[in-house]
């Protein structure tokens, strides 16, 4: 069984370091975080059920995952390989495919809960 160097607090810190690094040098992370709290108020707002809530929240997190990953791709794509190569291109373009693919079905979710409510 291999074993981790760190603690278990460790982990937790670098992965909340991690967290706090993203959102303070990805301009789209924090859109995307701003569409997040915005659409929270609007949960509170509208009073949404507990589906509806879990819904939203799952949307959130699913796109803010997205963006994390596909970020951390890029950084490593252009450290592996800093010149253009078609692979790193295609690797890059799926990653913010995901993204965009996860932003799409989220912002259609939204429209299934807020819609009724603005009508």
């Amino acid at each position: 069984m291999i074993r981790s160097k760190h603690s278990l607090a460790a982990a937790f810190r670098f992965a909340f370091q991690g967290i706090f690094h993203f959102f303070q040098h990805d301009r789209n992370g924090r859109i995307e975080l701003g569409c997040g709290i915005i659409t929270i108020g609007l949960a509170f707002w509208f009073q949404c059920s507990s589906p509806e809530w879990m819904s939203i929240l799952l949307c959130i997190a699913l796109v803010l995952s997205a963006e994390m990953l596909n970020s951390a791709i890029e950084k490593l794509a252009d450290t592996v390989h800093p010149a253009y190569h078609e692979n790193i291109k295609w690797v890059k373009d799926v990653a913010a495919g995901a993204v965009l693919l996860c932003s799409i079905i989220s912002v259609i979710i939204g429209l299934v809960i807020f819609l009724p409510k603005f009508m």
